[in-house]
């Protein structure tokens, strides 16, 4: 492979950044600029650093890898964590993958095929998609949809929770054909009458998924995780 993402790696860990970097450099797709055990040094160095990737830690003294991603806005981030509690909160920053540790080669493999993909298509994939709406035909970009439910007044028809508290009613639709148009890798079916964007979440369980979305009495949406939809859910998410 000609092209090679130019990657940072972040971990405040001197045995896991080791391990780490020795995975990346059996990854053909990587070509290691730096690593850090750091996250303050990382950010001091960054304007003066040509990079693609960043592979990170997420618990780390003084910056969490978290925050760091918030502030290196258009690069790409792989999370590589001991802790599964940070996964909707790394989605909904649009980090490529979470992978918790020990990390194995195959799955970081995957983690960077998925980066290199996005890498080399950013601006090719579709945005938006136009239904037949309550108000008219309407372009929904992807990136403004909560969640997705059958709609109170006709079961035909769904409501569509948008980022912005609006809602719109898309006109006698199957959630079948919905899941078809919607970009597969950033929303999922939970139960018979919903789907939801996976950035939308906030926390999750077993049985329940809780949104940043807020309701009237500022609570936060909380949505049912059912057991049949439940294995495909958690596959991406990527627990």
């Amino acid at each position: 492979m000609d092209t090679k993402l130019k990657c940072l790696l972040l971990d405040d860990e001197l045995p896991g950044l080791t391990y780490l970097k020795m995975l990346c450099e059996q990854i053909p797709e990587v070509e290691i600029v730096k690593t850090f055990n750091n996250p303050e040094k990382l950010l001091a160095e960054i304007p003066d650093i040509e990079f693609d990737l960043l592979i990170s830690d997420i618990e780390m003294p003084g910056i969490d890898g978290l925050h760091l991603a918030e502030m290196i806005q258009g690069k790409l981030v792989i999370f590589c964590t001991a802790y599964k509690d940070y996964a909707a909160d790394a989605f909904n920053i649009d980090a490529v993958d979470y992978i918790t540790k020990p990390v194995k080669l195959e799955r970081l493999q995957k983690a960077v095929s998925k980066a290199f993909e996005r890498f080399n298509k950013p601006h090719t994939a579709k945005r938006f998609v136009q239904f037949n709406t309550d108000k008219g035909k309407t372009l929904l970009y992807f990136d403004q949809i909560q969640y997705i439910k059958t709609a109170v007044s006709d079961s035909r028809d769904k409501t569509v929770w948008l980022a912005d508290g609006s809602f719109l009613t898309l006109k006698n639709i199957k959630f079948e054909t919905l899941l078809k148009e919607l970009p597969e890798t950033d929303f999922c079916r939970i139960n018979k009458k919903e789907i939801v964007a996976v950035k939308a979440i906030k926390f999750f369980n077993h049985n329940e998924i809780v949104l940043h979305h807020l309701e009237k009495n500022n609570k936060n949406s909380s949505l049912i995780l059912s057991e049949t939809y439940r294995s495909d859910f958690l596959k991406k998410v990527k627990i």
